[in-house]
């Protein structure tokens, strides 16, 4: 533990949630009753009704604006932040914990440039504090299975995987429609497709291709409304996947190989049941996996990092994987050219022996947000 010499390992690891919008509210929040290891200290927002509100609703009585952030760090009453702010505010939020001596644990994207991301490394290292990247499907037992599949051989060798992750956000006014803030599809929902491709095949592109559309709604006046990527992945293999904020609710990917394939549905989602499906000649079988708190392992897994002094999987390294491959797809489709990728060693990924299980959270009452949807 990095704060109070007071307190016993055996106690749990103090965490301040910073940002209290719809993720925080429906699966944050509520994640820290099946994490035994972990504990709800505070919470950060500019919303003083959402610091009363949800302050009183789970027993937390130290609550801080935006502009007190600082008093937050230096409490002595937090061990640990978890940053779920708009994606242009994650470098500084990270930064700041971090040279003030507190682990971070932040949503991804981990930041909007390859530099950002750096920094929020660089500072973690300089003052020795964890630093996770949110990637909750690294402890979920479907897309872990899914992996081990493929790591068996049981497919053949794996030669291809498409993916589709579609949404419809209504809201004008929802954070992933604001360049400013770092919103855009390959940024919000394209980062899981680029993730498992990386995850499944255990490489990283080395070459990449892409293409926006946008039919001229109001809503998409600043981001695209839909990208479609191919990434070339060492032993000429490809990966493709469309991402979209305004089509109906998608979110699955399949992997080919040369002796079968296998396919999992709703795979990105958090709040719903997956399928997985393998086949292997004529022979297939499904697995259906009912749906889990996928939150309450990342606070688990980063709360015994700390404790157990261990670097993270995932970590700040796994977040600039993916950021950089963003950046090159957004540069490919508006120059429209193959943008090729620097080598890029990457020392961990994930396997089945990372799964954490815990059941679904109760949905909660929401203050002062709302899905990306509008309803």
């Amino acid at each position: 533990m990095t704060r109070s010499t007071k307190r016993k390992d055996s106690d749990p690891v103090r965490f301040a949630v910073v940002g209290l919008g719809y993720i925080s509210q429906v699966a944050v929040l509520p994640a820290f009753e099946h994490a035994e290891n972990a504990q709800l200290a505070a919470l950060v927002s500019h919303d003083g009704e959402k610091r009363h509100r949800l302050g009183k609703k789970y027993g937390v009585y130290k609550v801080y604006s935006y502009e007190d952030y600082q008093d937050c760090l230096e409490s002595g009453d937090i061990d640990a932040v978890y940053i779920a702010l708009p994606n242009s505010l994650h470098r500084e939020y990270a930064v700041k914990a971090a040279e003030a001596g507190i682990h971070v644990l932040c949503e991804k994207p981990m930041a909007v440039t390859e530099a950002e991301c750096r920094d929020m490394i660089a500072a973690a290292e300089s003052r020795g504090v964890k630093l996770m990247v949110a990637y909750r499907l690294h402890f979920d037992t479907a897309n872990l299975e899914a992996i081990e599949v493929v790591r068996s051989g049981l497919i053949g060798e794996p030669r291809l995987f498409t993916s589709t992750f579609t949404m419809q956000v209504r809201d004008r006014d929802n954070i992933r429609l604001d360049a400013a803030l770092g919103g855009g599809t390959l940024y919000d929902i394209g980062v899981y497709c680029i993730n498992a491709a990386r995850a499944l095949f255990r490489a990283e592109p080395s070459e990449v291709l892409a293409i926006s559309a946008n039919n001229g709604e109001v809503r998409f006046r600043e981001v695209d409304e839909m990208t479609s990527a191919v990434l070339k992945f060492p032993k000429e293999r490809l990966a493709s996947f469309t991402t979209s904020f305004g089509a109906e609710d998608v979110a699955s990917y399949r992997v080919v190989g040369t002796e079968g394939e296998l396919e999992l549905d709703s795979a990105y989602e958090y709040a719903e049941s997956m399928t997985l499906r393998v086949r292997v000649g004529d022979e297939t079988t499904k697995k259906r996996l009912g749906k889990r708190d996928q939150f309450a392992p990342e606070l688990i897994e980063f709360s015994r990092c700390i404790k157990e002094d261990r670097t993270p999987e995932p970590s700040g390294e796994e977040g600039l994987a993916d950021v950089r491959v963003i950046r090159a797809l957004y540069e490919s489709a508006r120059n429209g050219r193959i943008m090729v990728l620097p080598p890029f060693t990457k020392r961990a990924r994930p396997d089945l022996s990372q799964a954490i299980e815990r059941p679904p959270v109760r949905e909660p009452e929401l203050v002062g947000a709302a899905p990306p949807s509008g309803k």
